[in-house]
């Protein structure tokens, strides 16, 4: 319970106010994806085997997803 209202007052109000604040740095956020991206082709996730494969219950999840209302 006090997690749940410190995550609703002053948490949020804090957040809030960083995203506002915080510059967004391209340069930095390509080098963090690109590292991603290596990183999951060490691991063998990518080049994708069969890159269709799932993609109706993505289809469902995105569709439920997007029908919720915005919180804010």
């Amino acid at each position: 319970m006090v997690r749940e209202m410190i995550k609703k007052g002053t948490f949020q109000k804090f957040e809030k106010e960083l995203l506002k604040n915080e510059r967004v740095d391209i340069k930095k956020n390509f080098q963090i994806m690109s590292a991603l991206y290596k990183e999951a082709v060490t691991l063998g996730i990518f080049p994708l085997k069969d890159p269709l494969e799932g993609i109706e219950v993505k289809i469902k999840i995105a569709k439920v997803v997007n029908s919720l209302k915005d919180e804010k």
